[in-house]
């Protein structure tokens, strides 16, 4: 054979060769065809443990005593006795106006009485005169006693808008209280006394879990600015009447936190897990596993190699395990659902992205139960 002719049929070997393995490659990362192809069984062994079930909500926290105080009368402004961040206590002197007028109505009011008096009582005028003075004596003293504004309950000063020299006009009500277990409202007033050490959580459940929660149930709180120190708090209130906002009806729900750590303050966003139901050491599967159709859960056990599908009773349902009842023994291995990877999805994406096989061009999606899951 002719070094030409040895030298070609080289080369003709070498394409081949080189055509296999392109054929092969394709195959290794394109597959055969486009459908999905499914992993093999994944399974979890039943085992006791404890299981919670719980509602999850953001909220804000509050103080549980919040109140404006204002003037009772009409003055001016010669004292103002406190300043943001003073504690106080319920009837402490907070400001207080020129008494000067207030107190010549009173001396005014007193004269009238003492002339009702001494004109007697006898007939009915007479009398009728006498109690119209009493009361116009009583109302000058009403007056000259809200020329003082004090404090309306136990608290921290957290806003002054008054000082010395300001004209105020009278209010209907010395001060106006804001309960913030039952609204966000902000309180406004010459002073606002708001109680800063014992706080509250103010969040909002959706409908479809308002009927799980009653008072006392135990919860945690994680203030987005304090992560690291979880919060203990109970339910004490459940509203009986929604708010809707763009469609979706949620229930206010009031928590009280157990020991509020130091720097906690109204106003800061949390999130909160309360606990619905519980059970300690009972036979749990993970919740993927667990199919329930009109009321009837089953799940896929498998049992040398092949799968069987068995009725059970299902008790509590978490968010990852779900108590068993009935149906299913400790250790039996039950199936997880399968994960499947579609390569004509991953063809798509690497093509697209116009990169080798396999170096990242395509979006890969993923998943499966994060837990015991084999």
């Amino acid at each position: 054979m002719t070094r030409r002719r040895r030298s070609l049929v080289i080369n003709g070997l070498l394409v081949v060769v080189l055509l296999g393995a392109g054929v092969a490659g394709y195959l290794v990362f394109f597959g055969s065809s486009g459908s999905a192809q499914p992993t093999a069984a994944r399974t979890a062994a039943a085992a006791n443990r404890d299981v919670s079930e719980v509602v999850t909500a953001s909220g804000t926290v509050q103080s549980s005593f919040s109140a404006a105080a204002s003037f009772g009368a009409s003055g001016t402004v010669i004292e103002v006795n406190v300043k943001v961040g003073d504690v106080v206590t319920k009837g402490q002197q907070l400001a207080k106006l020129d008494p000067t007028q207030a107190q010549l109505q009173v001396d005014i009011a007193q004269g009238n009485l003492n002339a009702a008096l001494d004109k007697g009582t006898g007939t009915t005028a007479l009398l009728t005169a006498y109690r119209q003075a009493q009361l116009a004596l009583q109302q000058a003293k009403d007056t000259l006693a809200s020329t003082v504004l004090t404090a309306p309950g136990d608290g921290t000063i957290t806003s002054v808008t008054g000082a010395v020299g300001q004209k105020v006009g009278s209010s209907n009500n010395s001060s106006s209280t804001t309960s913030t277990t039952t609204t966000t409202t902000t309180a406004s007033g010459f002073v606002v006394v708001t109680d800063l050490k014992n706080l509250v959580l103010h969040a909002n459940v959706s409908e479809s879990d308002v009927s799980l929660l009653k008072a006392d149930q135990a919860a945690t709180v994680t203030v987005n600015a304090m992560q690291a120190q979880p919060v203990q708090a109970k339910v004490t209130q459940v509203d009986l009447t929604p708010t809707t906002a763009n469609n979706v009806v949620q229930y206010g729900v009031t928590l009280t936190l157990t020991e509020p750590p130091a720097g906690l303050r109204p106003g800061q966003s949390a999130s909160v897990e309360i606990t619905v139901a519980g059970a300690t050491g009972v036979l749990a599967v993970p919740a993927a596993a667990v199919q329930t159709v009109n009321g009837a859960s089953s799940v896929a056990v498998l049992e040398n190699g092949a799968e069987t599908r068995k009725t059970v009773e299902v008790g509590v349902r978490g968010d990852q395990y779900v108590e068993i009842k009935s149906g299913l023994s400790a250790g039996e291995e039950v199936v997880l659902p399968q994960v499947t990877t579609s390569t004509n999805q991953n063809r798509t994406g690497q093509q697209q992205g116009g990169q080798f096989p396999g170096t990242g061009g395509g979006n890969r999606s993923g998943g499966g139960f994060t837990g015991t899951g084999r």
